[in-house]
């Protein structure tokens, strides 16, 4: 089993869709009991509240469903109980980084960094945008969820 927490600032848009986007194409490919994953914020603004009214509308066009979901903000259990932690930018990445202990940085990275189709190892925030931005944080999150899940399944 691994499990996988994705990672965004306030844990409303970024890091819920790159979550409900990867746990489709889990459940799609009949994987749910090798992969786990769930999304967390680096910051508390939001404790509580449901994932961005914006992107819950465009992840639902996808058939993918954010609205059971809560933000909440990392902590210090997660360094241990996740076997990655993948932020969306270098901003969480170094927040991430200055919480975890030395010895598990290796569990931390960039989300991006599985994608084949995006040049870039960040996902940009789409909150002050317009719907565009919320729809290509979903083509980003796909794609990178597909490269996230097969390279699990290769082990690396």
């Amino acid at each position: 089993m691994k499990r996988i927490l994705f990672v965004c600032m306030g844990n409303i848009c970024r890091s819920p869709t790159a979550e409900g986007v990867a746990y489709k194409i889990i459940k799609n490919n009949g994987i749910e009991s090798l992969i786990k994953v769930d999304s967390a914020g680096t910051h508390g603004y939001h404790i509580g509240e449901p994932p961005d009214s914006r992107v819950c509308a465009a992840a639902r066009k996808r058939g993918i469903d954010l609205s059971g979901m809560r933000a909440r903000k990392v902590v210090p259990d997660d360094f241990e109980r996740f076997d990655l932690l993948l932020a969306m930018d270098r901003d969480n990445l170094a927040m991430l980084k200055r919480g975890a202990r030395p010895e598990q940085h290796k569990k931390l990275a960039l989300f991006m960094n599985y994608s084949s189709r995006f040049d870039g190892d960040e996902m940009p925030d789409p909150y002050y945008g317009g719907e565009a931005g919320f729809e290509l944080v979903l083509d980003m999150a796909e794609d990178a969820a597909r490269g996230l899940i097969e390279a699990l399944r290769l082990g690396k």
